[in-house]
């Protein structure tokens, strides 16, 4: 969330930013609030400071008239303290919602506008290959070479549920591997996460855990609930938590399956894998100085760029709108890879996201570091990247990599992992 001190000082550069992103945010009533909150704070301090002197006062009154005529001036200050109290409290707990609806400040150099306004940064290394015969979607290769059973996910857990078997089995794994590998290599810590988190941690990095509009599926009696990613476990792991200076940044690798319900998701660009339940991804997640953030999200988006260069799926690079940024982040790449079965003539499809969250998670969830010789602590920086969101990756192999006699060519980075290196025809 946004630092208060700031809100009130420029609350016009905070109502425009809401109005960017497409946030109905009353940042006016926000300020009136908190202004006459601090006021009665000062009030509640005021009447206790009188009602300490007055009940110190009984004992030097000369007779009972003047020690009861204190104790009704004393209890007047309480009572009056009291009623002053309850109202600063309402005060805060309208200025609370208002204050945690308010999203994050936006990168200067972000698209202003709707999803039509992001930007078009680059493409990547892999040109979109022309094919010569009628083209599969995945859903019908998966069948064809029975790689997905979406009849017996839906039997067991409901639509939105699936059975990966077989060759497809092996490739989930084997771009666990292949990411998983790379990251390691490149200085992450792996973790394998929980999947389920407590309320006030998803609240912390952004996540609405219940009400109508959550996307998170949560466990009836309790205040726990599916991870919609490891963005949550990993940003709430050093919640409460100063780190020194000198470790940060810290960079780590989360292995996780994620559960989302995915409401309102329908039409046929939700066919088969694109929007589903349950999957699994590898998150890539970072903790660092202030002045470390901006290179570290653009170092994110050549990580993925690079896992998707070699194993060669085309893709496009986007700068995030201000009206698709989501609450948190104050500025996001997406990579959308290009899927040749979606849509009538193939589609750009969403496969990863990095953001930038500057302090809007740290402050909330309160993680900060110290500097060593210095007083006093700082809010970090946090940033998510999505390495391999595994069932959209599989959608783009399986309908990139398939050939002209209805075989599936597995990308060579994963061939090791996979133990061939071609799904049907002679394998």
């Amino acid at each position: 969330m946004l630092d208060k001190r700031f809100i009130l000082d420029n609350p016009d550069l905070v109502q425009e930013n809401c109005n960017h992103r497409g946030i109905k945010v009353d940042v006016a009533r926000f300020v009136q609030l908190e202004l006459d909150r601090r006021q009665l704070q000062l009030d509640v301090e005021d009447l206790s400071r009188q009602a300490n002197v007055v009940s110190k006062s009984i004992a030097q009154a000369k007779d009972e008239a003047g020690r009861e005529a204190r104790k009704v001036e004393g209890r007047n200050l309480r009572d009056l303290k009291e009623q002053k109290q309850v109202e600063m409290e309402r005060l805060a707990a309208e200025a609370n919602v208002i204050h945690h609806s308010m999203p994050n400040l936006s990168h200067p150099e972000a698209p202003v506008g709707g999803e039509d306004a992001s930007k078009e940064l680059r493409h990547g290394e892999i040109d979109i290959r022309p094919f010569p015969f009628p083209v599969l979607d995945h859903v019908d290769l998966a069948e064809q070479h029975s790689l997905i059973d979406f009849e017996g996910g839906a039997r067991i857990a409901g639509h939105g549920f699936y059975f990966l078997k077989n060759e497809a089995a092996l490739l989930e794994l084997a771009i666990q591997q292949f990411a998983v590998e790379l990251l390691i290599r490149e200085g992450f810590t792996p973790m394998i996460t929980p999947d389920l988190a407590r309320g006030d941690i998803l609240k912390g990095t952004g996540y609405i855990p219940r009400g109508p509009e959550t996307q998170i599926y949560s466990i009836e009696s309790s205040d726990l609930n599916l991870v919609a990613t490891a963005e949550i476990t990993l940003g709430g792991l050093y919640a409460g938590q100063v780190i020194d200076a000198d470790e940060l940044p810290i960079r780590l690798c989360g292995i996780s399956h994620c559960f989302r319900t995915e409401a309102g998701a329908a039409g046929r660009a939700s066919r088969g894998l694109y929007r589903v339940h349950q999957f699994t991804k590898i998150e890539m997640f970072a903790f660092t100085l202030p002045e470390q953030s901006e290179d570290m999200l653009n170092y994110f988006r050549e990580l993925e760029c690079e896992l998707f260069d070699r194993m060669g799926i085309p893709y496009r690079v986007l700068d995030i709108a201000t009206g698709d940024l989501g609450g948190p982040a104050y500025r996001k790449f997406d990579l959308e890879a290009w899927m040749p079965g979606r849509g009538t003539g193939g589609e750009y499809g969403e496969v990863t996201s990095a953001s930038n969250c500057t302090d809007y998670q740290s402050r909330r969830l309160d993680i900060r570091y110290k500097v060593k010789g210095e007083k006093g602590t700082h809010l970090v920086h946090t940033l998510n990247g999505t390495a391999i969101a595994v069932s959209r990756a599989l959608i783009a192999i399986l309908e990139n990599c398939q050939q002209a006699d209805g075989s599936i060519l597995v990308p060579e980075v994963l061939r090791r992992w996979v133990g061939k290196d071609r799904i049907g025809g002679n394998g």
